[in-house]
């Protein structure tokens, strides 16, 4: 009963509502930033070897670097502003893209490039009609993977460094032994994250799975 009538309360006030933008704005920032520069490197990666050679073992290292380290060394350089927040969330994310979608890039149909060699594609057009189909149902396990990963370092990283967002809420709560407003703000973050994947992330995997079933008839 205490923590329904901290969900109304918090509600409406406002309070909750703005808490969860901060961290909604958050997430979408640092996802798309991510899968951006993630998918740009694992596709380096995945086409030259000399270039996957190189960079490999920092790869490695990042997918190894705890996400707290990376929080603060980033709080740390820049200060306690937004930019930092948003950058210690998508360093922690990239590496996770990098490395699914160098699989992808890595299992292109070669007979799809040469298709491509004969009619002149352009790279923008290797890019949205060659590639970007076949790496889709790896863009997709990347999100998923990404975003479950974004949804708790957001959390740790308004925590330590930001004065909003449901991560900080949950941070004052605690600092007063607040249960109710520990478990509303909670239930909040959760029902947003599910509806997420309800309304986003399902369909899209679904889309994805029905562009490999052709492949695997075919097969």
């Amino acid at each position: 009963m205490e923590v329904l009538e901290t969900l109304v309360r918090e509600s409406s006030s406002g309070q909750l509502w703005m808490h969860l933008g901060a961290t909604l704005s958050r997430v979408i920032v640092a996802f798309s930033l991510a899968m951006l520069l993630g998918t740009a490197i694992g596709l380096a990666l995945g086409r030259s070897r000399t270039f996957n050679a190189l960079f490999d073992p920092l790869l490695v290292l990042m997918l190894n670097l705890p996400a707290l380290v990376t929080i603060i060394l980033m709080y740390v350089w820049f200060g306690l502003v937004e930019a930092a927040a948003v950058m210690a969330v998508v360093v922690n994310k990239i590496p996770n893209v990098a490395v699914t979608v160098r699989e992808g890039a890595r299992s292109l149909d070669y007979r799809l490039e040469q298709m491509a060699s004969v009619y002149r594609f352009s790279l923008w057009q290797r890019l949205r009609d060659v590639w970007m189909p076949q790496l889709f149902p790896y863009l997709m396990v990347a999100t998923r993977g990404g975003l479950a990963l974004i949804w708790k370092i957001v959390l740790v990283v308004e925590l330590l460094g930001r004065s909003n967002g449901v991560g900080f809420q949950l941070h004052m709560a605690f600092q007063v032994f607040d249960v109710s407003a520990i478990l509303a703000y909670s239930l909040a973050f959760i029902a947003v994250v599910q509806l997420i994947e309800l309304a986003i992330l399902q369909p899209l995997e679904n889309r994805s799975s029905r562009w490999r079933q052709p492949e695997s008839v075919h097969a």
